[in-house]
């Protein structure tokens, strides 16, 4: 009886663990490349869509808000309006306003018909849904006319009628952030043709800058109308 020798492929061979283990390590290198692609710490779809649904749904509410008020404000114009804390915090001034009805109708309409479409985006992205490239930067240049009215609105506010609308500053405040954080999964996803020196900046330091925007919004209101929004008060 002849006793058959192991070929060489035989001693090439390596255990079915050691090669699992060798996959394993290669999914880790490619998932670590690609974060590292992106920066330390990328917007995942699913807070994205969170900050979709809830900022909308804010904007949603006030704009609502808003509205009942000037129509009601119509039809009684000597009611005072509930969004009305004092004789400086008020929405009367800014519904009674022309800059309050931009386009021939209450401004708060629009944001009845925008932040259902940014809730919905949320939804579907939530959902496990990717969208077009073009639908991304369709909503985007929506907010930024958006945040292009609201900078108005502002300056309106604090320089024209030196009065401060409470449910429209809700507005104020949720269109930032909103704004902000579509540039960023705009850059992050390179739907906008950026340098990838700036991609990781935005991505890597979107809250620093989310906080200067709004340090540099609450500055502005301060130095304008800060004395008189504390003298409102009696102080």
């Amino acid at each position: 009886m002849t006793q058959r020798t192991a070929g060489p492929a035989a001693h090439d061979a390596e255990p079915p663990g050691a090669l699992a283990d060798g996959l394993d390590e290669d999914l880790q290198d490619d998932h670590e490349g690609v974060v590292a692609d992106i920066g330390p710490r990328p917007l995942s779809a699913r807070t994205f869509g969170v900050l979709l649904v809830v900022l909308g749904g804010i904007g949603f509410l006030a704009s609502a808000w808003l509205s009942i008020e000037r129509v009601l404000g119509l039809l009684d114009p000597d009611r005072v309006a509930s969004c009305t804390i004092n004789i400086f915090l008020t929405c009367s001034a800014a519904m009674g306003s022309w800059q309050g009805s931009l386009l021939g109708f209450p401004n708060p309409f629009l944001g009845i018909a925008a932040f259902p479409v940014v809730i919905t985006s949320g939804v579907v992205l939530l959902a496990g849904a990717r969208l077009r490239r073009w639908y991304w930067l369709s909503l985007l240049g929506g907010s930024v006319l958006g945040q292009a009215l609201v900078l108005f609105l502002m300056a309106t506010s604090f320089h024209v009628l030196y009065r401060l609308c409470p449910a429209c500053m809700v507005v104020w405040t949720v269109m930032w952030p909103l704004l902000w954080y579509q540039v960023v999964w705009a850059v992050q996803e390179r739907y906008l043709p950026v340098g990838e020196h700036l991609r990781r900046a935005v991505v890597a330091n979107r809250g620093i800058i989310l906080a200067t925007g709004y340090v540099v919004a609450l500055a502005w209101l301060l130095l304008s109308v800060g004395g008189d929004l504390v003298r409102s008060f009696g102080l």
